[in-house]
């Protein structure tokens, strides 16, 4: 089987890297990938949103399987497309990607179908927006409703702020056409929790939880970015939490999906905000997570190419998947700056050194034979363990043995689980 997978970092590393796994994979490509990458698949340079050029591509090198790290080509179709052309891939079409697409779709799609979630008003109307500042209190949850690289979203602490964050994302247009319209949200706090889940438009199967951690720095401070860590299990979505997840939003999202003709096929990622032990959906994303994918299939055992193909087949019920009871850490190396202004070109030194952990490649690039900084989230140091302290001291200590310009890290992820 020659497979082609579709992305440039972290997530995709780990993708490539268990695909790889699999004693049916004969071949795999990667486009574009990055230096870590490059070391187990050939990498095709093609960015992944020139949907054209992947699909002439997959025509021509008759790949049997395409799967899709990013959200902006399953936002723009690219699912459609391939699929018109008669070739296997993986990943929600672009009607159902309208659920990570579209922050007022998904929120409808929620309060349509009793998902619990933060009460919101949509907005295109700028002056509108401004009028119903403070709405529901402050803080108070203004998003980007389109794609913005996970940083579309800001928590404005009182008024000033809001105003400032409504003229950044619908007058400045920070993140583009991703500010044509807003959603302002009630803000509920608590502690975030994520689930992965394997969806076939009929079953849903979640797997092994994950616990981000999405701030910038240590104790949760600075700016929202597209996570600095994570690990797994979570230890809040267990028992209690994780039956009223299932029963308040995985069984409704299937029946939801269903009611609406949305013939979902791929991963749902589910962000949870859980207080008193009640969870409520943050948000949904339509592809695996970065940096839970690093974790969470680090703990698969079944191979992850089967679970594909029965996802697309039809059959996800029919599968026994496999997950190994060790406990996983991950932690970002990222750029200093990130995520705001940040240099590349820095280059890596160490890697050669780490024997016990997994380092999966987010922004890399070869550079006259040297593998340099090419994005804000450079690497992600991965290791399973018996327990969660065991997979901390490891990780901690193969990060001393890594080092580039500028490297910036959190120190804390996983602390949580040891309290």
């Amino acid at each position: 089987m020659k497979v082609l997978v579709i992305g440039s970092g972290g997530r995709e590393h780990t993708l490539v890297w268990k695909i790889s796994q699999s004693p049916r994979v004969e071949k795999i490509y990667c486009a574009p990938g990055n230096a870590g990458i490059g070391n187990m698949a050939e990498l095709v340079n093609i960015r992944a949103e020139d949907i054209e050029l992947l699909l002439s591509f997959a025509l021509e090198k008759e790949i049997d399987l395409t799967v899709v790290g990013p959200e902006t080509p399953l936002v723009e179709g690219i699912v459609d497309r391939f699929m018109e052309e008669g070739l296997r891939i993986f990943g929600p079409n672009k009607k159902c990607a309208q659920l990570e697409g579209s922050k007022a779709f998904a929120k409808d799609f929620m309060v349509r179908h009793n998902i619990p979630t933060a009460r919101y008003k949509e907005y295109t109307n700028m002056d509108e927006a401004i009028s119903d500042i403070g709405i529901y209190g402050f803080p108070m949850v203004i998003k980007a409703d389109g794609l913005a690289a996970g940083k579309g979203v800001i928590i404005a602490q009182n008024e000033k702020e809001a105003l400032e964050a409504l003229n950044m994302i619908m007058r400045d247009r920070k993140f583009g056409d991703a500010g044509i319209k807003v959603v302002i949200e009630e803000f509920i706090d608590g502690v975030e929790a994520s689930i992965l889940c394997f969806v076939d438009g009929e079953t849903i199967v979640p797997m092994v939880s994950a616990q981000d951690y999405k701030k910038a720095f240590d104790g949760d401070k600075g700016p929202n970015t597209g996570g600095m860590g994570t690990y797994s299990p979570s230890v809040i979505y267990k028992g209690d939490i994780k039956e009223k997840a299932h029963n308040k939003v995985l069984k409704p999202f299937a029946q939801g999906i269903k009611a609406d003709g949305l013939n979902y096929r791929g991963i749902l990622f589910i962000g949870f905000m859980i207080k008193d032990g009640e969870p409520k959906v943050l948000e949904f994303n339509t592809r695996f997570g970065d940096p839970e994918t690093q974790v969470v299939l680090s703990r698969l055992e079944t191979d992850l190419v089967e679970i594909i193909e029965a996802i697309l087949e039809g059959r996800l019920r029919d599968q026994d998947i496999r997950w190994s009871n060790k406990k996983a850490v991950c932690v970002i190396l990222a750029s200093h700056g990130y995520p705001e202004k940040y240099e590349k070109g820095k280059a890596i030194k160490g890697l050669e050194s780490i024997k016990e952990s997994i380092v999966f490649h987010g922004g890399t690039r070869l550079q006259d034979g040297r593998i340099v900084t090419n994005g804000g989230r450079v690497l992600g140091v991965v290791v399973t363990a018996d327990t969660i302290n065991m997979a901390r001291e490891i990780v901690y200590r193969d990060i001393d043995k890594i080092d580039f310009e500028g490297k910036q890290y959190r120190k804390d992820i996983g602390e949580i689980a040891l309290g």
